[in-house]
């Protein structure tokens, strides 16, 4: 319990630490919201119309003032209201956010279900024709900017074969056949980065456990090479594995804006752009503490996992 609450705390304190940098960021930035906001066809807006939003939104007032208010809203679970459109954030992020992590939870299940057993394979025949073809291809979709792939798959499955649909989005109650094909290029996209990370990283921790004492004892006590592998060799090997894949989910909670951009999928990203574009702080601060607070949930998640998978970690 100690433990569990230790990992709580800090994380708790890391959200503290990044709604305050972000809020002081944006209020870095150039450019005026109430200027922005009233401007149209490119002409400048009337300086006391500009003064009066201003004064309407709270921006004329001293930055810690405003900063004490985002707190205090903040520890209320209050994210504010739109400076554009005046509708709520967290309603906002409510409705766009669960596809999003659709999009993320969808290919962290092709990128590990791909992964993981060729790299387990890969390792146990080190060295045969798989290993290196499964090597190079990795290696290959490590470097490949994910825009780059997303465009290709679009060119060839959905332009020139028409397998595919290019893009856009369909509510899986409405048709459940249709959402699903909808989400498989983004999803694969998606996947591909995580794929060669995991794959690279779990084909050098069963190397590694390959080589330990108590796998050659197992061996030598006439067990199967499979059961060897399945009960000694695997489960030592997802620690590190583990840790790979919880820091690349939370990457992926910011990585996919250029996904759902090119496939045009209506996650977070559509708000987010247009929040950077319009200086809409409580629309980027709203989204990109939830993008951080998720990022910090899935990390204490694989603390947690550390704990189930070494129970050495958890007396630590």
């Amino acid at each position: 319990m100690l433990y569990v609450a230790k990992r709580i705390a800090i994380s708790l304190v890391l959200v503290w630490v990044v709604a305050t940098v972000v809020f002081l960021a944006l209020h870095m930035v150039p450019g005026d919201p109430a200027e922005v906001l009233l401007s149209t066809g490119g002409t400048s807006p009337d300086p006391y119309a500009v003064a009066e939003l201003r004064e309407r939104l709270g921006l004329d007032r001293p930055i810690m003032v405003q900063y004490g208010e985002f707190i205090a809203r903040l520890a209320r679970g209050d994210l504010g209201t739109s400076l554009v459109d005046d509708y709520p954030v967290a309603e906002e992020i409510l409705l766009r956010l669960p596809r999003t992590l659709e999009l993320i939870l969808a290919g962290t299940l092709i990128a590990v279900s791909i992964a993981l057993p060729a790299a387990t394979y890969a390792a146990v025949h080190a060295g045969g024709a798989f290993d290196r073809a499964a090597s190079a291809v990795a290696a290959i979709l490590q470097a490949l900017p994910v825009f780059v792939l997303g465009t290709l798959l679009i060119l060839v499955l959905a332009q020139w074969l028409r397998w595919m649909p290019a893009g856009g989005y369909v509510p899986f109650a409405q048709d459940p056949g249709r959402h699903l094909l909808l989400l498989l290029l983004p999803a694969v996209a998606v996947a591909k980065g995580l794929a060669a990370t995991v794959f690279r990283m779990a084909r050098a921790a069963v190397l590694e456990q390959l080589s330990r004492d108590h796998v050659r004892t197992a061996r030598a006590k006439g067990l199967t090479p499979r059961r060897v592998v399945r009960r000694h060799v695997v489960r030592n090997a997802m620690i590190p594995v583990t840790t790979v894949l919880g820091l690349q989910m939370g990457t992926l909670l910011g990585g996919t804006v250029l996904v759902e951009f090119v496939f045009n999928w209506p996650g977070l990203s559509t708000p987010l752009l247009r929040a950077v574009e319009t200086r809409d702080y409580p629309m980027v601060v709203g989204i990109v503490l939830t993008v951080s607070g998720l990022f910090l949930l899935i990390n204490l998640a694989m603390d947690l996992l550390y704990a189930v998978l070494d129970p050495r970690i958890a007396r630590s």
